[in-house]
């Protein structure tokens, strides 16, 4: 009894594996800079970087030190890129 239904599942498997990879062959995303296209995602991350330094500025003129500096600044680096690329191109 289940080896029809094991048999529709094997058939299905493949097209359930390529699906995920089909959705991203729409065009990339780019930001017009000056005349020069660049990826959206290097746009969010350079502004990420500067609200970083800004964050950081902003921790040590309030006298708070970060426990992990090495941990904790690129991990708001990544933080500030993917909260501007939710925002702005999602």
């Amino acid at each position: 009894m289940t080896a029809p239904r094991d048999f529709r599942f094997r058939r299905l498997l493949p097209l359930l594996l390529v699906a995920p990879l089909l959705l991203g062959c729409s065009q990339a995303p780019s930001v017009d800079v000056l005349g020069s296209f660049f990826p959206a995602w290097l746009v969010c991350f350079l502004v990420a970087i500067a609200l970083t330094a800004f964050a950081r500025l902003a921790l040590l003129r309030l006298r708070v030190k970060a426990a992990l500096p090495m941990l904790a600044y690129p991990s708001l680096a990544a933080l500030f890129t993917f909260m501007l690329w939710l925002i702005f191109f999602y």
